[in-house]
């Protein structure tokens, strides 16, 4: 591969398996060619580097990422330096504030991270996270009224409150309200004290893709700054803002943000604090999944935020919120365990939800529709976002996946790149089809009374039509090809240099040409996991997973007894196993050679 755009399919795969043709990520070579003659770096390196865009003066900082160089101003921020002065003022009277809060990891990293700054520096805080279930999303006025009742004299919401004018209406006279979202706004920020938030419409700060935890620790330090300008610490120790890094990490893998940048660094270095294990909450949860090597992205997307997440979607909202301020391990070790076992319960409610709906996507598919909208008596609204989310990934469209009860269907959407399912349902909302609706380009929230389904499907049809023009299975993007001779463990590890790995930087997929199974057997819960050990021509072994194949046709592929040769497609990674580091294959894909 000469790590250049090419309009062949690599190894010839115009349809692998399932269904995907095969194709080159674009690279510039020579940039590619330059970064590792600069640093001393493998040319496949290189490439990689090349093809996400990285420059030769650019690729020291993006391997080794720090807040140093990365963080911006946090006065950049509209209305920053309001809110450090209010909170700053909090803290030297030793106020009473509440903390609003999402239910969601986003929104529990933020509302633990702000509520253990104001507490260490002195201030009482009282946390609230809302039912999703009975007062939905976001600030509702008989809410603030009653943090106003017990107290409070400033009320900080967290990742929502931009567009909750009408409810924090209620505390108008009796306290003062900050709001630290990242949500995109339609019009006017809420007239209140200081609405930080770099999706206003008026700012100019360029953190567009950044998640709500990132705000609230940009807005802690600014409030430290203010702090440390006023003399506060003369005589009093700093807080230690690195540490809360852990919680930013988490937010911002498990709210899907792009990790380039500044996200980059969070990521990079919260995942170094979250190591240490400082946070009792954290480690009791890295226990109770069995976590035990370092923490990784993978770690934070798929083993803790789908815990926490579960406690708002079925069951406590704040169970989460609670975990992450505790600081007592044995109850730390009980609200892990509880989440665990609510994630289970969660998974199940989830798969029940998952067979109908996919059966339905299914008819909607073969019939050429460019939206997906499943609609389902009883579906549990907590899990629809996540069923949403695996019919999109299926079919390659953009899916709607809806729960109808009492009259009204609540539902969840995501879309695919270059299709603005956002835009599309808000339009629908502003034409009377939707009670509530909002999003973002790739992720929708909405609600509409039953009865209205076929009208709301025509019109995200209309809207959303050119969507009926992409294949069924997204081209699978490819950085490099070699034998598996050449799959060691050392090239691995170069590869790993570029993590964390996301969106907008995401894991390389490398081609292995022709290989052929020698071993494959069922493992895991249900034995939906495929472990395979392969073999190529030039006499080389590789190990070998797949996750997820049940009876697909990855599963098809690897277990078929005919052992005809493969190309196989995913993600090479050293791993570590009673003190030895191999090479391992995540299988994504796989094709006849």
């Amino acid at each position: 591969m000469d790590g250049t755009a090419d309009s062949a399919p690599v190894l010839g795969v115009a349809r692998s398996v399932t269904g995907r043709r095969w194709v080159w990520r674009p690279a510039d070579a020579r940039t590619g060619l330059g970064i590792a003659q600069r640093l001393g770096l493998p040319e496949m390196v290189g490439r990689l580097l090349a093809a996400r865009g990285i420059g030769i003066e650019a690729a020291t900082g993006f391997l080794e990422p720090t807040l140093r160089a990365m963080m911006p101003d946090p006065s950049a921020l509209m209305d920053m330096e309001a809110a450090a002065d209010r909170l700053a003022a909090a803290v030297r009277s030793g106020e009473h504030v509440a903390v609003f809060g999402d239910y969601d990891v986003d929104g529990a990293c933020a509302g633990a991270l702000i509520s253990r700054l104001l507490r260490d520096l002195g201030c009482e805080v009282t946390p609230y996270v809302p039912d999703r279930l009975k007062e939905g999303y976001g600030p509702n006025a008989p809410a603030i009224a009653g943090l106003c009742d017990r107290g409070a004299t400033l009320i900080v919401c967290v990742d929502c409150g931009i567009a909750a004018a009408d409810a924090l209406a209620a505390a108008e006279g009796r306290a003062d309200v900050v709001v630290l979202d990242h949500h995109k706004a339609e019009g006017p920020a809420p007239r209140i004290l200081a609405a930080v938030n770099p999706n206003r419409l008026d700012c100019t700060s360029g953190l567009h893709h950044v998640c709500a935890a990132a705000v609230a620790f940009l807005a802690g330090a600014a409030t430290v700054r203010t702090l440390r300008r006023a003399g506060w610490f003369a005589r009093r120790a700093e807080p230690d803002m690195l540490a809360l890094l852990d919680l930013v990490a988490l937010a911002t893998v498990c709210d899907v943000m792009p990790l380039v940048g500044f996200n980059r660094a969070l990521v990079a270095q919260g995942l170094k604090v979250m190591a240490r294990r400082g946070r009792p909450g954290i480690a009791a949860l890295l226990d109770v999944t069995g976590a035990r090597d370092a923490p990784t992205v993978h770690t934070l997307g798929f083993l803790l935020g789908p815990r926490i997440n579960a406690s708002g979607r079925i069951a406590e909202p704040d169970l989460g919120l609670r975990l992450l301020l505790c600081e007592d391990p044995v109850e730390a070790r009980a609200i892990a365990e509880k989440l665990d076992a609510v994630n289970r319960r969660r998974q199940e409610v989830e798969g029940e939800v998952l067979g109908a709906a996919h059966a339905m996507a299914e008819a909607q598919a073969d019939a050429g529709r460019a939206v997906l909208l499943l609609v389902g008596e009883g579906w549990h609204p907590g899990v629809v976002g996540i069923v949403a989310g695996r019919m999109k990934e299926r079919f390659n469209r953009p899916a709607c996946v809806a729960g109808l009860a009492d009259g009204l269907a609540k539902g969840s959407g995501r879309s695919v790149p270059g299709v603005d399912l956002g835009a599309a349902v808000i339009a629908a909302r502003q034409a009377g089809l939707l009670e509530t609706g909002g999003g973002h380009a790739m992720a929708a929230g909405f609600s509409f009374r039953a009865g209205r389904e076929a009208e709301l499907h025509a019109f995200l049809e209309d809207r959303l039509r050119h969507a009926a023009l992409l294949p069924t299975a997204a081209d699978l993007l490819v950085e490099g090809a070699i034998n598996v001779v050449a799959a060691q463990t050392d090239l691995a590890q170069e590869v790993a240099r570029l993590a964390p790995f996301g969106p907008g930087n995401e894991e390389p997929i490398l081609a292995i040409q022709r290989a052929r199974v020698v071993k494959a057997d069922r493992v895991g819960k249900e034995g939906a996991t495929i472990r395979a050990i392969v073999e190529g021509e030039d006499g080389g072994r590789l190990k070998t997973i797949c996750f997820r194949a049940k009876d697909g046709p990855l599963a098809q592929a690897l277990l078929a007894q005919d052992r005809v040769p493969l190309h196989l497609c995913g993600h090479l990674r050293a791993e570590q196993w009673n003190g030895q580091v191999t090479p391992s294959l995540q299988v994504v894909d796989a094709a006849p050679a």
